[in-house]
């Protein structure tokens, strides 16, 4: 059997080495880290020892980084009324851009009728006047824009986001969770508030996030009935995943310089690949963007198709987005760009990483090729 070839890395990346054995030895340890006996000070060390891994790799104090259960209940926790900085006042509303990911557009815990979206420009970029005049006069905001958008790859100007909502006496969340590892950036940098991160992003494992918090923000726990993570997340910490998440991140950071250089040369070979082989578009091409990410596709491309065909040919892809059933869904982010439906519903993804190798290119582009050929001469007999 042939080998596979994985471009699907914005979806979830192979576990590193080191994440593993650090999982492996904190399996060992068996404490509970709210335990005041040995084991439980083993585990509670593992734990600590991770926070203070992440808080460092986005400058932010050790004590203001809260581990969750993934990226998905991070940014659910980050999104709660009555959020403040020091004295400022509570945020009441919510705006959100409109391409943010599903767990941001869910609005959290803020009543729906609370949250407005930002549009994008046709370059995937959030539009900052139209934030501006959304902020206006009205009571403060938590306003939530990715760094960068897991589709397109875009980043977005979040800095000039921040500046413009702290203006207004709101607080700004930033989703962090595709650009951790892949670009460098910290909460200074960023002007975030609070910032989300994921393990299973960067090689760490699945089920394990975290929220960023800046200095003085205060943050109301969501899951409620024990003390842990300083009362602001109850449940017992997941101790093996946690020692992943911090050996990961470790590991991400010190390759990622060489990594990402080595990485965008494929990427832009990539995309050469695909303009010569037929009159594809790609999406954000025209803007800063992850260097591992190519959302592309062609007038009457069927996403589902293209995704199945490149599979059949030993190459994992994705659809711009799936639901939890694996279907194939129109790209709202394509959509919110104003490309209209026909092309989000074809919207396909290749993301890279740090073992994508020139084969993998050559593959990509040789199963592209083919498929190219059959199914746009399929798609011309289907509209004739």
């Amino acid at each position: 059997m042939a080998e596979r070839v994985y471009l699907d890395w914005n979806a979830t990346t192979p576990l590193r080495p080191e994440a593993q054995a650090a999982m492996a030895h904190a399996f060992e340890s068996g404490g509970n880290p709210s335990s005041v006996h040995a084991e439980g000070r083993q585990a509670r060390r593992l734990v600590e020892e991770a926070r203070a891994i992440v808080a460092a790799a986005v400058a932010a104090e050790a004590q203001n980084v809260i581990f969750t259960s993934g990226g998905t209940e991070a940014n659910a926790l980050a999104l709660a009324p009555g959020l403040k900085r020091g004295k400022g006042l509570p945020v009441r509303r919510l705006i959100v851009s409109a391409i943010e990911h599903a767990s941001v557009l869910a609005g959290g815990q803020f009543a729906l009728d609370a949250i407005q979206t930002i549009d994008v420009t046709r370059t995937g970029i959030v539009d900052l006047d139209r934030l501006r005049a959304m902020l206006g006069d009205a009571p403060p905001a938590l306003v939530s824009i990715m760094l960068a958008n897991n589709e397109t790859g875009a980043l977005q100007p979040v800095a000039e986001a921040a500046a413009i909502v702290h203006a207004a006496g709101g607080l700004l969340h930033v989703d962090a969770i595709q650009a951790f590892g892949k670009i460098p950036f910290d909460l200074a940098s960023t002007g975030a508030d609070l910032l989300t991160l994921s393990a299973h992003k960067i090689g760490g494992p699945k089920g394990v996030g975290a929220v960023a918090l800046a200095e003085g923000v205060e943050l109301a726990a969501q899951l409620r009935g024990g003390g842990q993570e300083k009362g602001r997340r109850a449940g017992t910490e997941n101790v093996a995943g946690i020692a992943g998440f911090g050996a990961a991140a470790k590991a991400a950071l010190a390759a990622r310089e060489g990594d990402s250089r080595r990485i965008e040369r494929l990427r832009v070979r990539l995309e050469n690949g695909l303009l010569e082989t037929c009159a594809a578009i790609l999406f954000a091409n025209e803007t800063k963007r992850l260097p591992n990410t190519v959302l592309f596709t062609v007038p009457g491309l069927r996403a589902e198709t293209a995704v199945i065909g490149f599979d059949l040919a030993g190459i994992a892809v994705s659809s711009g987005s799936a639901c939890s059933s694996g279907k194939v869904q129109p790209s709202h982010v394509v959509a919110a760009m104003g490309y209209g439906q026909e092309l989000a519903q074809g919207a396909v993804r290749l993301s890279l990483g740090w073992s994508t190798a020139e084969a993998d290119i050559d593959s990509a582009l040789k199963a592209w090729r083919k498929l190219a050929s059959s199914l746009l001469k399929g798609t011309r007999r289907n509209t004739a």
